[in-house]
This record gives structure tokens, C-alpha cells and sequence, in this order.
């Protein structure tokens, strides 16, 4: 990963465009850098006088960091500073391994000045390793670390093009180093053992990278040739490779001032990786089919609960009863608040559901099939974009369901106008649902067990079995009428990785 700081006020005068240009190039390239070289990579910039700063900071995804916390935006320790102030007036053609201590442990450490296009120093970039894994880099063939040290000085110069747009390089990524003849100079274990799942047994180093029938020799060329990093993924003998290819070149031999100049180099090579994604790539897929018939289910499920709401319509319309025609009609409406969820389920392969997208769905067809067209009653629903999980948005989208249908019934039974509002408001750990109207009040000593609807009935067992959280209903603390509905509960933990907050 990599991180960088945006540029503070500093005494001397910002850097030259190009040379600013140089350094998001070089930044870019970190992330691939420390993953290839299995190393803590800092950047460090000059701020005032003598003051030294971590302007960038990238760490390897093949092995723990030596830095647990980020260090992008602080001042260099003293004795750092002190380091990176010689490394900026040090001989550039020098690579030399000091021994420095990171965390209180012992590790080595390279200090590469990076120049600018008036061939002075405006960065410098620290290379920090565990004494062991680079003491089992030194035992790498040469061609490796030779490879190696090209990568980094032509990212350095800013030559390492297309380094952004590659994926992470993982620990169980083969690596083969080409050079410009098209010569295979370096096979890693894991790219041999790669390799012998395509047919190729004996030893590649020396051959030319022909003898591969692969996509290797196409994308390596197409990497010199275009001066840049490239990726692709290709399917060969049922399997399925993701290669980069990563061009590096070398200081020219001409009347050049520094190697790590830009400009001053010429093509060397090309690092190629190789990972193997079959298993990657078969339960993604089988994610993509289970995922799909997961929402085919849930459009399923709309669809039927659908069709049941409409044969009660229809049984309602043939009823003669008044009660008969009204327990109907609430039935329909608690089928469809649930056939909401089902919608967006079938619609979204998230774990979550809006529940305010849900809420106005409900208000929707409350509007549409429930209020007296008669009646000048106005729904209106407020507050955040909360997210919950599916089983709490389908315990809310009834309860929102049984809450608003209770104040249309005994609110407004004897007026012909009121407004309903329903509140949605994350308070942390908490959600709270609020259904006010300006009906008619409750009686007094009304209790929800004692006096209350079969629909509020209902609410106070979902809220307390299912939602674990508490529902209070009385008078409105205004003048006139009005009954508040309240119904507050904790937030779902999924997976026992967190909660799920209010988004957007």
C-alpha cells in the first residue's frame, strides 16, 4: 500500500513542473516496487532548510511491514534526517547497504537520491529490509538482483510507466527476468513449478522465451516496445494466468551527468510475473451464479407474494362485510411491505438494504391503495440514508407498514385532512424509527397490550423478539392532536465485524 501527504508551505520554492511530474510517477511506482523487493520503500522530501519529511510510504503485500504504523507525513527521526541530508550530496553511481534500527530491531537499509531534470537531488528514496530477507536476496541470482536494482533506478528516473494499473504482486507470484534478446536470464521456484503445470520440465534459464508457447514473449515485447508496465490475463491448458510485465532499462553509456537523470538510460530487460487464478477465477464465478440465483429467488418471492396480495384484493372486493373487507385490506398491505424488501433483494446483490428506499416504497403504495382519495392526508418521510441488514429492513418495513396503517385507522377516522411524517435517524449505536400524525389522540390510560390493535400488537412483538429494542406509542407533546410512535434498537453486528451506519 502507499500513501503519500499533500505538500506543506516550505522555505525554499516549490519544485519545477517537470520535476513534480517526476515525483507522482515515482510515487506511483512504489506499491509494485516493495512488493518485488519484499521491502519497506520511503520517500523523503526536504522541507525548509535541513527539515526531512516522509512524503510517501509504501509497504510490501508479501510479507509483514516493518513499519506497522503509516509514516507518510511526518518528520524523519533525527538520526534519519541525518542520513538522508548525505544521501542528497551523494555519489549517485554508489549503491551502499548501511545497517540501521527499525522497531527496536536491526535492519539494512539503502538510500537512492532521486534527481531531477537540472541533475540536482529532489528526493531521496529509503529502502529498509529485514536483515534476513536480505541476506536471502543476496543469494538470488545475480540476473535477479541485477533485475532488480534496474526496476528501481528506472522508476526512479520516472521511466516505469503503467506501474499504478497493476494488481498487487502476491507472495505466491512466480517472476522471470528477460533480457532485450528476448532471453530467459532468471526463473523463480514458483514460476518453475508454474510453468511444469504447462509442460515445461526442464530448465528455462538460457532459452529464448519462444520455447514458451504462452502469452509471455508477446507481452514482454509489448512492454518494451510500448515503455510501459502491462497486465493481462489469458486462459492456457485450462488454466488461468495473470502476467505483468515490467520493462527496466539502464543508465547510457554517453556523456550523461547522473544514471538516475531522466533520459539518461536505455532498454535492459523485462521482469515478468505469473500467477496462477484458475481457483480464484472458478469461485468468483460460482460466487456470480449463486449470487444470481439468490436474486432470482428473491424476485421469485416478490412475485408470489404479489400474486397473494392480488387474489385477497380480489376476495375483498366479493366481501360484503365491512370487517372482513378491512382485515383483507391489512393483510394486503403487510404482504406487499414484505414483497419490498424482497424487490430490492432481487434488484441488489447487497447484505444491505436501504430503509429509507424501502420507507418511501411503503408510503408509495399506502398512498396509492390505502388513503381515502377523499381525504387530504400527506405522507412524508424523513431523515438519513440508513442501511440495514436484510432481516432488520424486513422486521422495519413492517413495523413501518403497521405504524402508518394504525394512524390512518384510528387517527383519522373522523377528519378529513393530517399530515403523517416518518423519522429515520442513526444514533450511532442505535436506530430510532418515529411515526408522528396530528389525528386524533389516545384515549386516556391506553396501553398497547391492553387496548391496542391486533397491528400494534404486532409492532410491540417484532420491535422486542425480533429487533430487541423498544416501542413506546403516546400523545404528542404540542398543542392539539397528534399521536408519536417510537420505536428504538440496536444496530445489527454482521459477521462480528462491525456496525452497519448511516451512508450518504
Amino acid at each position: 500500500m502507499v500513501t503519500s501527504r499533500d505538500n506543506g508551505v516550505c522555505a525554499q520554492p516549490a519544485p519545477a513542473a517537470k520535476d513534480g511530474a517526476l515525483l507522482r510517477q515515482v510515487m506511483a511506482a512504489l506499491p509494485i516496487l516493495a512488493d518485488l523487493s519484499r521491502t519497506d520503500l520511503l520517500l523523503y522530501r526536504m522541507s525548509g532548510a535541513d527539515q526531512v519529511v516522509v512524503e510517501a510510504q509504501a509497504r510490501p503485500n508479501s510479507l509483514s511491514p516493518l513499519y506497522p504504523q503509516l509514516a507518510a507525513g511526518t518528520p524523519a527521526t533525527p538520526s534519519v534526517r541525518a542520513e538522508v541530508l548525505k544521501a542528497f550530496a551523494a555519489r549517485p553511481w554508489r549503491r551502499h547497504v548501511r545497517t540501521a534500527t527499525v522497531q527496536g530491531a536491526p535492519v539494512a537499509r539503502e538510500l537512492l537520491p532521486i534527481y531531477g531534470h537540472a541533475g540536482r537531488a529532489i528526493a531521496v528514496l529509503g529502502i529498509d529490509t529485514s536483515w534476513l530477507a536480505h541476506e536471502r536476496q543476496l543469494r538470488r541470482s545475480i540476473h535477479f538482483r541485477r533485475a532488480l536494482h534496474g526496476l528501481q533506478e528506472t522508476a526512479l528516473r520516472g521511466e516505469l510507466a503503467g506501474a499504478e494499473d497493476l494488481a498487487p504482486f502476491g507472495e505466491h507470484d512466480g517472476v522471470m527476468v528477460v533480457d532485450v534478446d528476448m532471453r530467459i536470464r532468471y526463473v523463480s521456484g514458483i514460476a518453475a513449478n508454474l510453468y511444469r503445470r504447462l509442460g515445461y520440465a526442464e530448465s528455462l534459464v538460457g532459452q529464448h522465451i519462444s520455447v514458451l508457447e504462452t502469452r509471455d514473449e508477446a507481452l514482454a515485447l509489448a512492454a518494451l516496445h510500448e515503455k510501459r508496465c502491462l497486465e493481462e490475463q489469458a486462459t492456457e491448458h485450462d488454466f488461468a494466468w495473470v502476467r505483468k510485465a515490467l520493462p527496466f532499462r539502464r543508465r547510457s553509456l554517453g556523456p550523461t551527468f547522473h544514471r538516475l537523470a531522466p533520459g539518461s538510460s536505455r532498454p535492459a530487460g523485462v521482469i515478468v510475473t505469473i500467477h496462477d487464478a484458475t481457483e480464484a477465477l472458478r469461485r468468483e464465478q460460482e460466487l456470480k451464479i449463486k449470487s444470481a440465483m439468490i436474486q432470482e429467488i428473491h424476485h421469485r418471492v416478490k412475485n408470489n407474494l404479489q400474486t397473494i396480495a392480488s387474489l385477497l384484493r380480489l376476495q375483498a372486493r366479493r366481501a360484503s362485510d365491512p370487517t372482513v373487507i378491512r382485515l383483507l385490506e391489512e393483510s394486503v398491505s403487510r404482504i406487499l411491505s414484505v414483497a419490498v424488501v424482497h424487490e430490492f433483494l432481487s434488484q441488489n446483490e447487497s447484505a444491505v438494504i436501504s430503509i429509507r428506499e424501502v420507507g418511501q416504497r411503503i408510503l408509495g403504495q399506502t398512498m396509492a391503495g390505502v388513503v381515502d382519495p377523499s381525504k387530504r392526508i400527506s405522507l412524508k418521510l424523513q431523515g438519513g440514508n440508513l442501511y440495514l441488514p436484510t432481516q432488520q429492513a424486513t422486521v422495519c418495513a413492517l413495523v413501518l407498514n403497521e405504524l402508518v396503517q394504525n394512524a390512518l385507522e384510528h387517527g383519522y377516522d373522523q377528519r378529513d385532512e393530517g399530515l403523517i411524517v416518518v423519522t429515520l435517524r442513526d444514533d450511532g449505536e442505535q436506530v430510532t424509527l418515529l411515526v408522528e400524525d396530528d389525528g386524533e389522540g389516545l384515549p386516556e390510560g391506553f396501553s398497547v397490550a391492553g387496548d391496542g390493535s391486533l397491528g400494534l400488537r404486532i409492532v410491540q412483538t417484532l420491535v422486542e423478539a425480533d429487533l430487541k429494542g423498544r416501542f413506546m406509542l403516546e400523545n404528542a407533546r404540542r398543542a392539539g392532536l397528534g399521536v408519536k410512535a417510537t420505536v428504538v434498537f440496536p444496530k445489527s453486528t454482521l459477521g462480528g465485524e462491525g456496525r452497519w451506519n448511516a451512508r450518504g
